[in-house]
């Protein structure tokens, strides 16, 4: 753990109808951390992640950001909260209609209410970050699926977050543009950028991370530092996990 808690998700869980997604998730993001969510399809991640960004209503819990519960502020105030904690999607979620520069400078001049130049500036420098910088006039539909996640990448950091949450950023990716998102993903680990990441990508979660959570059925099952998790798991369930990614 680096730093202060940014987030602290107490006892949060999630029902859709009787189905209870999330039971009594509790753990923490520290600042500078990287925390690696990880468990089968369908073990509640990716709700877990929506949750945190309000993109889902948790059934009961708390979610809190620098210590103030955020689900007991009014529905005004989610903007803001969400320019703190920014989300990368699985499906890019670019407005098509918009180039690549607009796309990265529509939250800052709306949300953040941005000069246009001020935001100009910035969205050049997040992308140029990314490797997207020739492609500042190219449209969604001209770029390749990783492109389009390093441009929605861009389009996150540019609203300075203080932690980015991932939602399986390259599982909708060729196995070729897996490389170059996880690369990005990489640097920015490295630069000390607070990530909570929901990946299918155990070698990342291994390499990059500095906590990793493995959920199977709504519940985390086990949580430590990757040397930990990977080298030395204590629950049966994650053992059998870890085993199937090895064979992989």
């Amino acid at each position: 753990m680096n730093g202060e808690a940014v987030l602290e998700i107490r006892h949060l869980s999630k029902s859709f109808g009787k189905n209870e997604v999330l039971k009594d998730i509790n753990f923490s993001v520290h600042t500078g951390d990287v925390t690696c969510i990880i468990g089968a399809s369908g073990s509640g991640k990716s709700t877990l992640l929506r949750c945190i960004n309000l993109l889902e209503t948790p059934t009961s819990g708390e979610i809190l950001h620098r210590g103030e519960n955020i689900l007991t502020r009014t529905e005004v105030s989610v903007a803001p909260y969400r320019a703190k904690v920014g989300m990368v999607f699985q499906n890019f979620n670019l407005f098509n209609n918009m180039t690549v520069l607009d796309n990265c400078m529509v939250g800052m001049l709306k949300v953040l209410k941005k000069e246009r130049k001020a935001a100009r500036e910035t969205a050049l420098y997040y992308l140029g970050k990314v490797g997207m910088a020739p492609y500042i006039n190219a449209k969604p539909r001209q770029l390749s699926g990783g492109q389009k996640q390093r441009v929605a990448i861009a389009r996150a950091l540019a609203m300075e977050p203080e932690v980015l949450l991932f939602d399986e950023p390259t599982s909708a990716l060729d196995p070729q543009m897996v490389g170059e998102v996880l690369t990005v993903m990489r640097a920015l680990a490295k630069e000390g950028l607070t990530m909570l990441v929901v990946t299918h990508e155990m070698a990342f979660a291994r390499d990059v991370s500095s906590h990793v959570v493995y959920m199977a059925d709504g519940v985390i099952c086990e949580e430590g530092p990757p040397q930990e998790l990977f080298g030395n798991p204590k629950m049966q369930s994650t053992k059998d996990f870890l085993a199937r990614f090895r064979e992989q």
